[in-house]
């Protein structure tokens, strides 16, 4: 799985962030999310499809490699 994060699209909810802390972050100035990792480890996966899935902004897409 490969994660990409869209910074233009992010409106700065949060909500990756509680899902999947290893993985996302947020922008100190203006709360935009910062991708930690963009493939995360088996025991990631189903807490990053999670914080897909539930950001209002749609800013995160995964894709299989």
């Amino acid at each position: 799985m490969k994660v990409t994060v869209d910074q233009d699209a992010c409106i700065g909810s949060g909500q990756c962030v509680l899902i999947a802390p290893d993985m996302f972050g947020q922008r100190d100035e203006d709360g935009i999310v910062a991708l930690l990792h963009d493939s995360p480890g088996p025991g990631l996966r189903e807490d990053v499809r999670e914080a897909a899935r539930i950001c209002p902004a749609l800013a995160i897409q995964l894709t299989t490699s």
